[in-house]
């Protein structure tokens, strides 16, 4: 002879006893074996730079927003007439260098500058190149 399953009948959850509520409470809550999806892990930089956002504008180092905040001072003090952001140099075979910064000096020089914590190998070679083409230095900050 099989027994029918036990079932506790209740008019409504409030008439359960505080025990029997919780653990309807926590059964419906998440489903068993439910374990919430992970957040995305951020993924660090290889050398260590801090994406920054100053005036609204993303930089991709602490370094490289601090110089920006720099240049704006000395803009204001007349030393730089102006500068550009990220400016691409295009080189043989189809490869650029995107160096930081073009300062154009009250005394109308013109400066390019790339700030960079690590000298990588890849910019150590496409600065040569870029030398080697254009008349011109780049500098590091």
């Amino acid at each position: 002879m099989s027994k029918a399953p036990r079932s506790l009948r209740y008019s409504s959850t409030d008439a359960m006893p505080a025990g029997m509520r919780t653990l309807l409470q926590r059964q419906q809550a998440q489903p068993r074996g439910y374990k919430p999806p992970a957040a995305p892990e951020k993924r660090a930089n290889k050398y260590g730079a801090i994406p920054t956002v100053v005036d609204g504008i993303r930089f991709d180092s602490k370094r490289e927003a601090n110089y920006y905040q720099r240049l704006k001072l000395e803009q204001g003090a007349g030393q730089v007439q102006y500068f550009l952001r990220q400016v691409p140099l295009h080189l043989p075979g189809g490869t650029k260098l995107v160096v930081d910064f073009v300062v154009v000096m009250a005394d109308g020089r013109i400066r390019y500058v790339d700030a960079k914590g690590r000298e990588t190998a890849t910019f150590r070679v496409k600065r040569r190149e870029v030398e080697h083409h254009y008349p011109i230095q780049i500098e590091l900050v």
